[in-house]
C-alpha cells in the first residue's frame, strides 16, 4: 500500500543497534547531568549560596529565581524522576575541603569504624608529616619529609585501592629548627583538578610547586623570605587564577598570590607587626563582596583575594594564630579563636571598611579558645576544641556556652557532615558529635595510631593520616 496516496507519513525505518552501543551509556549519562545540575543549583540549599571554588565563587541564585534557571531544571528534574542518579560526592581539594571551613555536604559519611572494621584500605606512607590528604576524584594527594635524606616529597596514592602511583622530590634541603609539634611537612597540598600546588620551607625562603598529575614539575618560585622558631607552615589555597600563601614571619611577613600558570607573583601585600603565625585564609563572599580573612600578625584582617588590598582589621586580640577562621552564613559572622599568648575567640562582622576594633566585634569570649585545631559552625552553632583537649559548643549568633565535655588532646581540625562534628585527637581517637544544644556522642572510633593531620571527607570516604599510615574509612553501619 503506497501510505503516501493515503495521506499518511510512513513510518521511519527502525535501525537495529549494529555499532556495539549500549543505551545504558546514554542513560548513565544523562542521570549524571541531571544529578550534577541537582547538586549544583538546588541541594546545596544548606550552603551558602557563594561559596569558594578554585576558579572564583559560583552561585545559584541565577538559576534558582530566573525563568531560565525553571525552563532548564524543570524538564530536567521530571525526566530525572525515571532515571536513577549516583550518590553526589565531593572533591576535598585543599585545607579544610571545597569551601575552606571544614564542611562536606555528603550523605554517606562513615559513622563507626576501628582498626579492623570498615577499613577499606591503609596505606604505609614514606616520611613523616602533618599535612592533611587531599582528593580529587580518584586520586589522593599528600606530603611528607624522608629526615635520613632530607626530601620533602609529594604523594600521589589510588584512591580505591591506596597503592602508591607515584613519589616525587619536591625539595631537597637543610631540616629547619622547628616546634615538637610541628613537623617538616606540615603545609596541605592544593589541586584544581590538573595541578597540585606545594610548598615548604628552603633554608630562609619559601618554596612552592606544581605538578601536573603524572607528577611531572610545571613551575618552582620562592616567593620571599621565611623565618620562624616554630619552623614552615603555609597550605596554599586558590582563587579564581591565584595560588595564594600566608607569609607571616619573624622577618618582612607578607601574603602573596602566585600565578596557577607560571608561578610568577601576581600580587604582593606586606603585613605591618613581623610576628610568626600560620592561618590559612578563609575566603568566602561576606559583606555584599569576596572576601579573604586571617588571622596574624598581631591582628584579624580582610583582603581583597583577586588584588590583596586590606578592607578592614581589628587589633588583636593576641600575638600569634595558627587556627582557621569560619563563617556562619545564618548569623553573618566571621568566627575567630586563637591564639598566643593570649587565648581569644571573637565573632565579628564583616561589613566593615578600615579599623573596625571598636565597632564590629559582636561577641567575645576567652573561654574555650583553641591555639591550633580550627573550629566549625554547623547550623546554629559554634564548636571548637582546646589543644587541651576540651571541647566546646556555642551559639554562633551570641557566643552563649551551651556545653562542653573533655574529649584528649587533640591538635587536629574538625570536619562535619550530615550534621555531625568529628573530633580526631592525638591518640587516634575520633568521638562523633551531634551538632546541637546538648552533648550528644554518636560514635568513639579508635584507629589505634596517633593522629595530628586533620581528616578528609570525600566519595563517602573518610581519610585519615596517622604517624605512619593513610586510612580509608569507608561506608560505615553499627553491627
Amino acid at each position: 500500500m503506497d501510505l503516501k496516496s493515503e495521506g499518511r507519513r510512513p513510518r521511519p525505518e527502525r535501525r537495529p543497534n549494529t555499532e556495539g552501543r549500549n543505551p545504558n551509556i546514554a542513560r548513565r549519562a544523562i542521570a549524571g547531568e541531571l544529578q550534577r545540575l541537582f547538586d549544583e543549583f538546588i541541594a546545596p540549599t544548606r550552603l551558602p549560596s557563594r561559596v569558594p571554588t578554585a576558579f572564583g565563587f559560583q552561585t545559584s541564585a541565577f538559576f534558582r529565581f530566573s525563568g531560565f534557571g525553571f525552563r532548564v531544571l524543570l524538564p530536567a528534574l521530571s525526566l530525572a524522576l525515571c532515571l536513577p542518579c549516583p550518590t553526589f560526592a565531593e572533591n576535598w581539594p585543599c585545607w579544610r575541603g571545597p569551601r575552606l571551613d571544614g564542611t562536606s555536604s555528603e550523605k554517606t559519611v562513615p559513622l563507626y569504624w576501628s582498626p579492623t572494621r570498615n577499613v577499606v584500605w591503609k596505606a604505609e606512607l614514606p616520611g613523616l608529616g602533618h599535612a592533611s590528604p587531599i582528593v580529587w576524584g580518584d586520586r589522593v594527594f599528600t606530603v611528607s619529609a624522608l629526615l635520613d635524606t632530607k626530601d620533602r616529597v609529594l604523594l600521589c596514592l589510588d584512591r580505591q585501592t591506596g597503592k602508591l602511583l607515584w613519589q616525587k622530590t619536591v625539595l631537597t634541603a637543610p631540616l629547619e629548627h622547628k616546634h615538637a609539634l610541628n613537623s617538616f611537612a606540615s603545609s596541605t597540598p592544593a589541586t584544581d583538578g590538573e595541578l597540585v600546588y606545594v610548598a615548604f620551607l628552603d633554608g630562609d625562603r619559601m618554596f612552592a610547586a606544581a605538578y601536573d598529575f603524572t607528577g611531572k614539575q610545571r613551575w618552582a618560585a620562592r616567593p620571599g623570605s621565611f623565618a620562624s622558631m616554630h619552623g614552615f607552615c603555609s597550605s596554599p589555597i586558590l582563587y579564581q587564577d591565584k595560588v595564594i600563601l600566608n607569609g607571616d614571619h619573624d622577618g618582612d611577613s607578607y601574603l602573596v598570590a602566585l600565578s596557577r600558570a607560571d608561578g610568577r607573583t601576581l600580587w604582593r601585600t606586606p603585613r605591618e607587626n613581623h610576628t610568626r603565625s600560620y592561618c590559612t585564609p578563609l575566603i568566602r563572599e561576606m559583606g555584599g563582596h569576596p572576601q579573604m580573612v586571617l588571622s596574624g600578625d598581631k591582628c584579624v584582617a580582610s583582603f581583597d583575594p583577586a588584588i590583596g588590598r586590606r578592607l578592614w582589621v581589628i587589633d588583636g586580640p593576641t600575638e600569634q594564630f595558627v587556627a582557621s577562621p569560619v563563617f556562619s552564613e545564618q548569623c553573618g559572622l566571621v568566627i575567630i579563636t586563637g591564639g598566643f599568648p593570649d587565648h581569644h575567640i571573637l565573632g565579628i562582622r564583616p561589613d566593615g571598611t578600615g579599623n573596625v576594633t571598636q565597632t564590629h566585634i559582636a561577641w567575645r569570649t576567652t573561654r574555650g579558645a583553641a591555639y591550633v585545631p580550627s573550629p566549625i559552625v554547623e547550623g546554629d552553632y559554634f564548636l571548637v576544641i582546646s589543644d587541651e583537649g576540651v571541647a566546646h559548643c556555642f551559639e554562633a549568633g551570641t557566643g552563649k556556652i551551651l556545653w562542653t565535655e573533655r574529649l584528649g588532646q587533640e591538635h587536629a581540625s574538625l570536619v562535619s557532615a550530615e550534621g555531625r562534628i568529628y573530633f580526631l585527637n592525638d591518640k587516634g581517637v575520633m568521638n562523633v558529635v551531634k551538632a546541637g544544644p546538648e552533648f550528644d556522642r554518636l560514635a568513639q572510633n579508635d584507629i589505634g595510631e596517633k593522629c595530628f593531620a586533620s581528616p578528609a571527607i570525600s566519595h563517602g570516604q573518610l581519610f585519615l593520616r596517622g604517624e605512619r599510615h593513610l586510612f580509608c574509612i569507608g561506608a560505615a553501619r553499627p553491627q
